[in-house]
């Protein structure tokens, strides 16, 4: 630490990481914001159908992980498990459902949530997984982890401290990103070490064990710079730096650098396919339509509103972004197109 700086002065990262911490533990679930399996029922089931086939594609293996990260109230997994026992009663029967929770509160919403289908096993960490086939989820969950900001100024790179709800600039060594992006003069480049470590990870496990992970996030897949920390509080924006533990603290996520980190480990890459484009091709409107005729007519409404809220462009469709790492062994997943795009 720079000793032109008192010892109270925080990485921004890791005033991130404790504000959020805070916030997870102490704040009612989703009081601030609404995810798409809460939007809308059909968005787990197709998740659900997704991952049974990934599963036939997987050989069918008598024991399959299947995972989530950041689960919420466990709405996502409950709808897609409620689709495997009726579609999938094979894959039912073979898979244990494993959640990647830290925070108490949620894990009980969670066991609540997935008492008609199972009892989930917990982890703190994706690391924490046991070995053997695995299908990962992860809807929202990127977004929410601590990132690092940098800039290249005349007198050469700073990065951003926090300190009595104001950021300072402090000297320090050029960032090193895993893309090849030009990092240009006066630009803030934001660096999620975090999610790069999750990456490589993965990358080096699918390398050598049979696997498909599956991000959808909101961010952006290009070599785009600037900052894009920004923060909920009573579900309103508000500045990032201020009622740190009381607001939701979220940034784009970086698929370009999460791609490329994981290829570099091992992974084949597919996307980032725009989230409208990913669900429509998993058959979003076909599914909704479906529910909608056997509905009533306000009902039926509703599931159209929240279809067109998931994948219209002006909507979540562009905004939101999918991902998905494989095992090179492994067909391309379902909703993207073939090869790897990264």
């Amino acid at each position: 630490m720079p000793s032109s700086l008192p010892p109270q002065a925080e990485r921004l990262d890791i005033f991130m990481a404790r504000a959020n911490a805070r916030y997870y533990a102490t704040t009612p679930l989703l009081s601030d914001f609404i995810t798409a399996p809460e939007i809308s029922q059909v968005f787990g089931e197709l998740l659900g159908a997704w991952a049974a086939t990934v599963w036939q594609s997987m050989g069918c293996p008598a024991h399959v992980i299947l995972a989530e990260v950041g689960p919420g109230r466990g709405t996502l997994m409950a709808d897609a498990l409620r689709l495997i026992t009726r579609c999938a009663p094979d894959f039912a029967r073979a898979l244990d459902v494993h959640l990647i929770e830290i925070s108490p509160l949620m894990r009980q919403a969670q066991k609540q949530a997935l008492a008609p289908y199972m009892v989930p096993t917990w982890h703190n960490r994706i690391e924490d997984l046991p070995s053997g086939p695995l299908i990962l989820l992860g809807n929202e969950f990127l977004d929410a982890l601590p990132i690092r900001q940098f800039m290249q100024t005349p007198s050469g790179w700073r990065e951003r401290y926090v300190m009595d709800q104001t950021f300072h600039l402090v000297p320090c060594a050029a960032p090193t990103l895993p893309d090849d992006r030009k990092l240009e003069a006066n630009t803030i480049v934001e660096l999620c070490e975090p999610a790069l470590e999750i990456a490589r990870h993965l990358g080096q496990r699918f390398a050598t064990q049979s696997g498909v992970a599956l991000f959808i996030d909101y961010g952006h897949h290009s070599t785009l710079t600037g900052d894009s920390l920004q923060a909920l509080r009573h579900a309103r924006p508000t500045h990032p730096l201020e009622a740190a533990g009381e607001a939701d603290l979220t940034a784009h996520v970086d698929f370009t650098a999460f791609g490329a980190t994981a290829q570099q480990a091992g992974a084949c890459v597919y996307g980032a396919e725009t989230q409208g484009a990913f669900l429509r091709a998993l058959g979003l409107m076909e599914r909704t339509e479906q529910l909608a005729t056997r509905a009533t007519a306000e009902d039926a409404a509703i599931l159209r509103s929240a279809a067109h809220r998931l994948a219209a462009p002006e909507k979540m469709g562009h905004l939101f972004r999918v991902m998905a790492l494989a095992s090179p062994s492994l067909p391309s997943p379902p909703g993207f197109m073939k090869g790897a795009d990264v």
